[in-house]
């Protein structure tokens, strides 16, 4: 029965895509980073709660503007990806 709860999950976790806006220099670095915090919180907004526990960085937090796969361990024989758009805020130039 969890193990089904959370292949429901998946699916709709799955097919979920969000964009993180974040303050970046010139070189598509950010200032500060994307943690499993502001993941958890923009799914959420998006109307798919995930946990933060539930999400895998294992690099660490996100520190660069990009497009990313992020792991979602919803249950040991289920996990999920999550589309993580993180783009710049605004473009700073010298």
């Amino acid at each position: 029965a969890q193990r089904h709860a959370a292949e429901t999950r998946a699916a709709g976790i799955n097919a979920l895509s969000i964009r993180i806006l974040a303050n970046a220099g010139e070189e598509g670095k950010l200032f500060g980073s994307v943690t499993v915090r502001d993941i958890a919180d923009e799914a959420t907004a998006a109307g798919v709660e995930i946990d933060r526990s539930e999400i895998r960085l294992p690099s660490g937090p996100l520190r660069e503007v990009g497009e990313y796969q992020v792991e979602v361990y919803l249950h040991p024989e289920v996990s999920a990806h999550v589309s993580v758009a993180v783009e710049a805020e605004e473009a700073f130039t010298s």
